[in-house]
């Protein structure tokens, strides 16, 4: 792996914004993380595939990353590179009932739209942060509703191969799941949504929101859910019968609203984490048997 060979290939490039030893910690919900070898931006298609070519041919490992709203990057950082969507990749049209997004396009700022155009289907993502491109790869929502039900087509990116469209029918979604291939990156989403009115979609997002804030602390330093629901019991339910609300260890505790999310205080490691992270899940597996699985993605850990 050269690094040094992948930064002198990508430094300069146009649409392309590289830096070494850049710093996780601003780059995902949590403020948590060392540097990353590389990050590397890119404002358009041929950058991102120009920096893609160029990682591959010097051995440098890459993720892409949105507003890492999901996940905990270690406190030695990652080593390899870290690739984020820019200016082509921010835009968003709206032609009738459909809208279509890049995935660099904040998912708040969808709904918003939504809501300006008084187009029905995106209430079940009011409140929920990160990227477009996240929220279809992970099918962001609620338990009963979410947003692959409103996905036309997806376009993505496959290196080395090119670009890919999917309709929205030949993915499989689930719960927090979609089938899209894990090694390819999620470009621009189509959605088809329905006309309806101001009064009636505001109405209906502002009841999810007060459930989003009584429930979740919207203003703190917090990942998505910590584990996956493993059945029809949330693990929210399994972790609050155990009475871990408020556990904390260092500068990290389980929210005092929701037992399923993790606080930052401001000062927390991804030691602390990973740490309130095993005593939820033993606590749970000692008292109903139950192997929880993690929801949150982790970046530069080993093994």
């Amino acid at each position: 792996m050269s690094v040094t060979g992948a930064y002198r290939s990508l430094a300069g490039v146009e649409g392309l914004e590289v830096t070494r030893d850049a710093s996780l910690a601003p780059c995902t919900a949590y403020r948590i993380g060392g540097p990353a070898d590389l990050l590397v931006c890119a404002h358009g298609y041929r950058a991102l595939a120009h920096a893609l070519r160029a990682l591959a041919d010097e051995g440098v490992p890459w993720v892409v990353l949105g507003r890492g709203s999901s996940i905990l990057a270690s406190d030695e950082g990652y080593r390899g590179c870290v690739v984020r969507l820019g200016q082509e990749f921010s835009r968003t049209l709206v032609e009738g009932d459909r809208m279509t997004a890049g995935a660099a396009v904040m998912l708040p700022q969808l709904v918003n739209e939504s809501l300006s155009r008084e187009l029905a289907g995106l209430e079940s993502c009011v409140g929920i942060p990160g990227t477009v491109g996240g929220a279809v790869s992970t099918n962001a929502g609620s338990r009963h509703d979410w947003v692959g039900r409103r996905v036309r087509d997806v376009v993505t990116l496959r290196p080395g191969r090119g670009m890919s469209r999917y309709a929205g029918s030949e993915i499989e979604w689930g719960y927090r799941w979609c089938s899209l291939p894990p090694d390819e990156i999620i470009l621009e989403v189509t959605l088809e949504l329905t006309r309806s009115s101001k009064d009636v979609v505001a109405t209906e997002m502002n009841r999810r929101l007060a459930r989003r804030r009584a429930a979740q602390p919207m203003r703190r330093l917090c990942c998505g859910p910590v584990f996956r629901d493993p059945g029809e019991r949330s693990a929210g339910a399994l972790l609050d019968a155990c009475d871990l609300k408020g556990m904390r260890v260092g500068g990290a505790h389980v929210c005092e609203t929701h037992a399923n999310l993790i606080v930052n205080e401001g000062h927390a490691t991804a030691r602390d984490v990973v740490t309130v992270m095993g005593r939820m899940h033993d606590a749970v597996q000692a008292r109903f048997g139950v192997d929880l699985v993690p929801e949150v993605k982790f970046l530069g850990f080993e093994g």
